[in-house]
């Protein structure tokens, strides 16, 4: 129903009216992957944050999943890039097409009228990043965008109580960014974001070849093996998978069994990062939060969270029970989609407008 104020003023009119008919759309627009949420329809895109594009013509190839495939394969015309880095647009134009891809093709799913669109960024990015995501996906067709921070949409879509009187805490470990935060009463009390993550952990892995076998392999073949054998803490029964790549003396290709014992050892250095700003994070945190925090533990979200051990490896280092959301990859989404819901947690938990207010 339309109300009083809709019927004196056109705009607030056409904006109830687009609002009855419109699927709003939530956005993890993440380094390594950007999942879309539709409300009412739950995830309907989770694909790799890549673009394939033409150099020559400077024409966009793919975007996605079948851009990803071209990552170390493409001729030299054509270059497959990922425009975020760290958590933030890198490269504004390209990310202005993939957005535009992702919301076109809800569109077609769904012939929804313009969307709200609510997008979780990096609790760290800049003033000037925030607008760059702002007006990316106004310029991609959003009605009207939001953002949300995404340690706060993590904890949301984890189910933590983050609108009540008690502390909260959430690590979202994604590609590019991990997002630790203390959350209470709907706003974030405590927060810390450093830009290492799953990517460093492979860059790791990538390099410790280099060193110790003279092996040269690629991004995809270091997150394959960080996946299949990678661990924060030892495992009970030690496991070993193939490292395939270039033999650095020989030039021919070479193939290698490596332990998990290794490849923990390779990403050694980012987890002491990531578990150095967990404890910085505790330090800074009131004590009345910190009490609340052992009574309900930490959560663990993002990719990263999957990482085999590094709940008992950050429950050994900070004294507190440590437990994983469930399906952690997608809570930053689903936590968008839970904002999407009700505008008045929307309001709370959304990112302020200072320095956005130029773009109203």
């Amino acid at each position: 129903m339309l109300g009083l104020l809709d019927l004196l003023n056109p705009a607030h009119a056409i904006n109830a009216a687009l609002g009855i008919f419109s699927r709003d759309i939530g956005i993890d627009l993440g380094t390594a992957n950007t999942l879309v949420l539709v409300r009412g329809k739950g995830i309907v895109i989770n694909e790799p944050s890549v673009v394939a594009i033409d150099k020559r013509t400077k024409r966009v190839l793919k975007v996605g999943a079948e851009a990803k495939k071209m990552v170390g394969r493409t001729p030299a015309s054509i270059v497959a890039i990922r425009p975020l880095k760290d958590g933030v647009i890198s490269d504004f134009d390209t990310t202005l097409e993939m957005l535009r891809y992702f919301i076109d093709k809800v569109h077609e799913q769904f012939s929804i009228p313009r969307p709200r669109v609510v997008i979780g960024i990096p609790s760290g990015v800049t003033e000037v990043e925030k607008m760059a995501v702002k007006d990316a996906a106004r310029s991609a067709g959003a009605r009207e965008a939001h953002l949300i921070e995404e340690p706060m949409a993590a904890a949301i879509g984890a189910g933590l109580p983050v609108t009540e009187a008690t502390g909260s805490m959430i690590i979202d470990i994604g590609g590019g960014t991990t997002e630790v935060a203390v959350i209470s009463l709907g706003g974030i009390v405590v927060s810390r974001s450093i830009r290492i993550a799953g990517d460093d952990m492979d860059r790791g892995i990538i390099q410790w070849a280099r060193q110790k076998h003279n092996l040269l392999i690629g991004e995809r073949m270091a997150e394959e093996v960080k996946i299949a054998i990678g661990s924060a803490y030892p495992l009970e029964e030690e496991k070993t998978a193939a490292l395939r790549g270039r033999d650095l003396l020989t030039g021919l290709p070479k193939c290698i069994d490596i332990s998990s014992v290794e490849v923990r050892e390779a990403i050694s250095g980012s987890v002491a990062a990531i578990v150095d700003a967990v404890r910085q994070t505790i330090e800074e945190t009131p004590p009345e939060l910190v009490a609340d925090l052992m009574h309900h533990g930490i959560a663990l979200a993002g990719g990263g969270a999957l990482l085999a051990g590094l709940d008992q490896r950050l429950s050994v280092e900070t004294k507190m029970r440590v437990w994983c959301a469930d399906d952690p990859l997608t809570c930053v989404v689903r936590g968008a989609g839970e904002a999407l819901k009700e505008m008045e947690i929307l309001r709370k938990v959304e990112v302020p407008d200072y320095a956005l207010r130029t773009l109203q």
